[in-house]
């Protein structure tokens, strides 16, 4: 299965843009007639046949299509510092668009190594992380902001901080199913007591994820596993499925 991310779509026809044209027609090698998946990063999907194979504007007929394709069941916002070496961040931003988020907010605390972002290439990663996991929705990338300004903002649900200071802090499975998560991740090195205690000030609980002290970025992809897990188990009220022959 092919996707192309196309984020304006209307219509019955379409065009890629050259970028996309170039890659079905010179790299997959695809002609007319043959089926392709639009996704418009929305939650749009749309199943496509290819009218007319140019390596410049490739046109397509829309045949069918979805607005809202199997979307998350929560929301996920991740607050996350960047981390010295770009490449462990960029596998970070793919592997948290497979696993499913909504959001995220390059962090910028005092220990924060790297406070130069690229956030057009990281896009990219994000698009393309999306198009492989079979996706239709696209996550929100920020512009960085300090943690002092992001704490000082409304986040709705619960609202999570981890970090390694070995003070009381909470199990990710005693957690509240709100439906909406917004998550503080630090950086390496992480919080300093200040950044802790002015996040808890403001409404972030404190949580352990175990007993080992974790990267940045696999702390980040952790958290959205916990959360994914979380969301999807049955609640306490819900009986399990019968098994076969009972």
């Amino acid at each position: 299965m092919n996707l192309f991310y196309t984020p304006q779509l209307s219509g019955n026809t379409h065009e890629l843009e050259e970028q996309e044209s170039k890659h079905l027609v010179r790299v997959l090698r695809m002609d007319v007639g043959e089926k392709v998946i639009l996704v418009d990063g929305k939650g749009g999907w749309y199943e496509a046949v290819i009218e007319e194979a140019h390596p410049k504007r490739c046109k397509l007929q829309i045949n069918s299509h979805v607005l809202e394709f199997q979307p998350l069941t929560y929301t996920l916002h991740l607050a996350i510092s960047p981390t010295k070496s770009m490449d462990r961040f960029e596998w970070f931003l793919e592997k948290a668009t497979e696993i499913g988020i909504t959001e995220i907010t390059p962090l910028i605390c005092h220990r924060t190594e790297r406070k130069q972002v690229k956030l057009e290439r990281w896009e990219r990663i994000l698009v393309s992380a999306m198009k492989q996991s079979l996706k239709a929705y696209l996550p929100t990338l920020n512009p960085p902001v300090t943690l002092s300004k992001f704490v000082g903002k409304d986040h709705p649900g619960t609202k999570g901080i981890s970090h390694c200071i070995p003070t009381d802090r909470q199990k990710l499975t005693s957690m509240k199913r709100t439906g909406s998560y917004t998550f503080l991740v630090g950086p390496e090195g992480d919080f300093t007591d200040e950044e802790v205690k002015m996040a808890i000030e403001k409404g972030f609980e404190p949580y352990t994820l175990g007993s080992s002290r974790l990267r940045t970025e696999t702390a980040g992809v952790y958290l959205c596993t916990a959360i994914s897990l979380l969301s999807s188990s049955p609640t306490p009220d819900q009986s399990p499925p019968p098994k076969d022959g009972i």
